[in-house]
C-alpha cells in the first residue's frame, strides 16, 4: 500500500492535507472512495476520542485492492475563520470539498474514473446524495449511520435521550431548555435567509442559517431520484441515530430500487466499532476507548463496491 500526501482544493482559499491510499499491486485501474465526514471539525481519520475510522476504512479497503481518499474537513483547519461567516453552510463545510476530492481522483490516471464511489459517514452519509447530485456524480454510495431527518430532529431527540437519564430536579430545568431549543428551531424555516444569517440558535457560532439551507435541500429529494447503487449501514447500538427513525426510514424511501443493499451490525457503535456503553450521555467515555472498526464492516464494502464494478461495468 502507498499513502501519497495530497492537497483539497490546492490553489483555492481554502486548502486542505489529505492522504490518498493506493493499493500495492498495479494489474489495471483502481476503484476508488472519497470518505466523507460526520458533523464537527474533525482531521483526515475522522478522530473521535481515541479512535480513527477514516484510517481504518482507508487501510482496510486500500488492501482489498480499492484506493481510499481521506483529508481534513474545512472546519477542522478554518474553524476560528469559518465559523464567525453568517452565511456558512454544509456547502461550505462539506460538500465544496467532497466534489474536489472527487475531481482529483478523477484525473488521476491510476484510477478507474468510472468506478468512484462515495462512503459517507454519518452526516456525510446523510449529505452524500446532495453531493453526487452538485457534482460527484459517484458509481455508487455507501452511507454508514447516516439519517433521512433533518439534523434539527435528531438533535432534539439526542438531548430527550440524555433527559431520560437526569435526576428529577435536573429533568425540569433541561427539559424547560429543550421546549426553548425546539421553539427555535420551529421557527427557522419563518425567516427570511438575511434573519436567519443574524439568528443564533445553537451554542454561540451555529446559525439558524446552516439549518435552514439543509432543511431547505431534503434528502428525501435527492433519493427519490437516485437510481445508483447504494449500501446502507448501521450499528444496532448506534446511539447517535435509530434504527427505527433512520435505518428503517431509509428501507422504506428505496423500498421500490433493486440495487439497494441495507445491513445491520451486532452490538456496534455509530463509529461501527463494538459497543461498549450503549448510551448517549457516555458517549465521550465510550469514544475514549482505543478500537477499530469491525473487520465485517470492511469486508462487506469491500465486497460490494467490487461487485458493483464487476456488475455494472457501464457506470
Amino acid at each position: 500500500m502507498l499513502e501519497e500526501k495530497i492537497v483539497i482544493g490546492a490553489g483555492t482559499k481554502y486548502p486542505l492535507n489529505g492522504i490518498l491510499s493506493i493499493p500495492a499491486e498495479t494489474n489495471g485501474l483502481f476503484p476508488a472512495v472519497v470518505l466523507v465526514h460526520g458533523s464537527g471539525p474533525l482531521n483526515m481519520d475522522e478522530k473521535v476520542g481515541n479512535n480513527y475510522p477514516f484510517k481504518d476504512l482507508a487501510e482496510g479497503l486500500t488492501k482489498k485492492g480499492i484506493a481510499v481518499l481521506r483529508y481534513d474537513k474545512r472546519t477542522f483547519i478554518y474553524g476560528k475563520e469559518m465559523r464567525n461567516h453568517p452565511e456558512l453552510t454544509v456547502k461550505e463545510e462539506t460538500i465544496e470539498d467532497a466534489i474536489l476530492a472527487t475531481a482529483l481522483l478523477r484525473n488521476d490516471s491510476r484510477i478507474d474514473s468510472e468506478r468512484i464511489f462515495i462512503i459517507g459517514h454519518s452526516m456525510g452519509g446523510m449529505l452524500s446524495p446532495r453531493i453526487d447530485a452538485e457534482g460527484g456524480n459517484f458509481a455508487g454510495l455507501i452511507i454508514m449511520g447516516g439519517t433521512t431527518r433533518k439534523l434539527e430532529e435528531v438533535i432534539i431527540e439526542q438531548n430527550n435521550e440524555v433527559l431520560k437519564s437526569l435526576n428529577r430536579f435536573l429533568q425540569v430545568i433541561v427539559r424547560k431548555q429543550i421546549v426553548k431549543l425546539s421553539s427555535k428551531f420551529d421557527n427557522i424555516y419563518n425567516m427570511s435567509d438575511d434573519e436567519a444569517r443574524s439568528t443564533l440558535v445553537l451554542g454561540k457560532y451555529c446559525r439558524a442559517y446552516y439549518l435552514k439551507e439543509m432543511g431547505e435541500h431534503p434528502l428525501v429529494h435527492y433519493l427519490e431520484s437516485l437510481n445508483k447503487p447504494m449500501l446502507i449501514l448501521q450499528g444496532d447500538k448506534d446511539f447517535h441515530v435509530s434504527i427505527e427513525k433512520d435505518f428503517n426510514q431509509y428501507k422504506e424511501l428505496l423500498k421500490e430500487k433493486q440495487n439497494v443493499t441495507f445491513k445491520i451490525y451486532h452490538n456496534l457503535n455509530h463509529l461501527f466499532m463494538p459497543s461498549i456503553y450503549g448510551k448517549i450521555q457516555k458517549a465521550k467515555k465510550e469514544y475514549k476507548v482505543a478500537q477499530h472498526i469491525d473487520e465485517q464492516v470492511i469486508n462487506d464494502i469491500s465486497d460490494w463496491i467490487l461487485s458493483a464494478v464487476v456488475s455494472n461495468p457501464e457506470m
